[in-house]
């Protein structure tokens, strides 16, 4: 539970019994696309981080080019991608302990200061003349070890800054953040690596985390909404499993991000891909797809930010809208039909992640909230060590047409797949209606729902009909306001 301001207005912890789960109470939001803003440590936190997001972005895009040159090949793109992402799969949970544990500002000075080290490292193989592929494996492996506690504490970190009421605001602001320097880092890695190589890029990465560090020093700490710590304890990994497993609200959007983290995000394979086999560019148009993705990001981080609910079917329609513009992307007939198509896709990617984020975390007991997200996070980032050598093979084999293709066409049915386990767990029916003036097609309590009014068991949550009607699927605390 949070203490200090904004403490009342916190989630409150759940029961660990048979009893059902309840909705979180309605949380009021100040207003404003940027009022998260008003908050001085918050200020600090962005403005290090969209700094050292656009070193991260200019390593990503050099890292991805300078393993396909030394390679050529698109599967070692992809085992590139998997090395950074495998930690979290094997290890994600234990960070999410950690985050639970340790004071999570002291946490992010260490984790800040060690990708910064990473990044210096990297910039002196290549700049030195002596980096192979074994080296960029290597770094990327070691980035990946230290986000497994990086990004649950960073995720968790967001509401002692601003306080339940703000949340949503800051996970939007935090993606728009993170994508306006995707705008930047690309455009700017690409013109760098064609005049004077990678390595200047990764230096610049290594430097960028200064940033971050300062911001995170020059916080008040007596202005942090501060989470009672977990004890240690054993069984926590399980009591962490088994709190999720018993809230659809959690376990749903959970599994759904996994299957889009795992086969529809593994945009560095298929740009690389594209660019190299398909339009037969260079660096330059491989940095400009990126930030044309990026600037489709950016305006679904905005338009979150202006939103005061996070409901099950905007994120369920979003990653169904998100599959088929895949498809169509990977079956465009010309370069800029292609590169178009990048800006729904990267608006539509955006607006998953950001409504699953602010989803879970106002849902989660604070005392639980590092392992809820670190479960997220291991499940969205750590699937892809299992899908981008995969996706890596097929595209090789088959092309880059097919292996985005794949992606699109997994992605879109397992949303559609989800959304319908959500409507039945609602004890809800689909209604078409084609007279005029009526909503065509909408949700409505199937006759047989529980005797209790607006209300239906599901394992031990219980889960909302009372707010569906035409608005949408509404489990137990997924529809909220944090913003």
């Amino acid at each position: 539970m949070s203490s200090g301001h904004g403490a009342d207005s916190a989630p409150a912890p759940n029961r660990h019994d048979d009893a059902p789960t309840t909705s979180l109470p309605h949380v009021k939001h100040k207003g404003g696309m940027f009022s998260s803003l008003r908050v001085r440590n918050y200020r600090l936190f962005a403005t290090g981080q969209v700094v050292s997001n656009t070193g991260t972005w200019m390593q990503r895009i050099a890292q991805d080019w300078l393993v396909l040159g030394l390679t050529g090949s698109s599967a070692a793109v992809g085992i590139t991608t998997a090395l950074q992402f495998l930690p979290m799969l094997l290890l994600g949970l234990y960070g999410g302990v950690i985050a639970d544990r340790y004071p999570k500002r002291r946490l992010l000075l260490i984790t800040q200061s060690a990708m910064g080290i990473t990044g210096l490292a990297l910039a002196a193989l290549t700049l030195s003349g002596h980096v192979q592929v074994w080296h960029v494996y290597l770094t990327a492996l070691a980035l990946g070890v230290v986000t497994v506690v990086d990004n649950p504490v960073r995720q968790a970190f967001v509401v002692e800054m601003v306080g339940p009421a703000d949340l949503r605001n800051a996970v939007s602001l935090n993606s728009a953040n993170f994508q306006s320097a995707r705008l930047v880092g690309p455009a700017v890695a690409g013109a760098l690596i064609t005049a004077m190589g990678s390595g200047w890029a990764f230096l610049l990465n290594g430097l960028s985390f200064a940033a971050p560090i300062a911001g995170l020093l020059l916080m008040r700490t007596s202005e942090l909404h501060k989470a009672d710590r977990a004890p240690r304890g054993k069984g926590q990994l399980r009591e962490g499993l088994r709190y999720v497993s018993g809230r659809p609200d959690l376990l749903w959007p959970i599994v759904l991000v996994g299957f889009i983290g795992t086969f529809g995000f593994n945009f560095p394979i298929w740009l690389t891909a594209f660019v190299n086999d398909v339009f037969h560019a260079d660096a330059g148009t491989y940095g400009l797809l990126n930030t044309l993705m990026a600037a489709g990001s950016l305006a679904g981080a905005l338009l979150a930010a202006r939103r005061g609910t996070s409901r099950l079917r905007l994120l369920v329609g979003a990653a169904v809208l998100f599959g088929v513009l895949e498809i169509a992307a990977a079956l465009a007939p010309g370069f800029w039909v292609f590169a178009l198509l990048l800006v729904p896709i990267g608006m539509c990617g955006l607006t998953i992640n950001v409504t699953a984020n602010s989803s879970l975390q106002l849902a989660s007991d604070p005392a639980l909230r590092g392992r809820v997200m670190s479960l997220f996070m291991m499940v969205f980032m750590g699937g892809t060590p299992l899908g981008a050598p995969l996706v890596g093979w097929v595209t090789d084999v088959y092309g880059p047409r097919v292996g985005f293709l794949a992606g699109g066409v997994v992605s879109a049915l397992a949303a559609a797949c989800i959304g319908l386990v959500l409507v039945r767990a609602g004890g809800l029916r689909l209604r078409v209606d084609l007279r005029r003036g009526h909503r065509h097609v909408t949700f409505v309590p199937r006759p047989t729902a529980a005797p209790v009014a607006g209300r239906a068991e599901v394992g031990t949550s219980s889960v909302s009909t009372s707010e569906v009607g035409t608005s949408g699927v509404s489990t137990s605390g997924v529809s909220t306001s944090s913003a």
